[in-house]
């Protein structure tokens, strides 16, 4: 299976709480950029997407969603800067199995975005994100084993 683990666009650096911060127009333009190259890599449909629930993911995902065919967006409260990429790696392996998951796109932040890829990557180092920056990692959810297909 496909797990797409993508960081929120650019966003400002205040606002009245850390989840409440928007994307700036550069975030936006980024966004689109990464969900290009993603079609370009021949990504164009998802089973089922993650998104953060604060507000710079949340935008994110408006800004790319109709790039892709997908019917299936979750809000997903444990995908927030400082969530657990383990619990994350559980949750993603039993909806794989329940819903039968051929591809999953985690909207996030850092530092999860790094964690979560190294979870799902069988313990490879955690990288580095940029914004609206993209991990692909080809993943076996019964295994729990995987590795990063390529980097955006």
């Amino acid at each position: 299976m496909k797990v797409i683990i993508m960081r929120h666009g650019e966003a400002e650096m205040f606002a009245s709480s850390d989840s409440e911060r928007q994307l700036t127009a550069k975030g936006v333009d980024g966004n689109l950029a990464a969900a290009d190259k993603l079609n370009a890599q021949g990504v164009t449909q998802l089973d089922k997407v993650l998104v953060s629930p604060y507000v710079r993911a949340q935008q994110t995902w408006d800004n790319i969603g109709h790039k892709f065919d997908t019917q299936n967006v979750e809000v997903f409260e444990d995908i927030t800067p400082y969530g657990d990429a383990d619990d994350v790696l559980q949750y993603v392996c039993a909806i794989a199995e329940m819903e039968n998951l051929d591809s999953i796109m985690l909207v996030s932040h850092l530092p999860l975005v790094s964690y979560m890829t190294s979870v799902f990557a069988s313990n490879a180092t955690p990288p580095m994100f940029v914004t609206s920056g993209v991990a692909v990692v080809d993943f076996d959810p019964v295994k729990r084993t995987g590795e990063i297909e390529y980097q955006l």
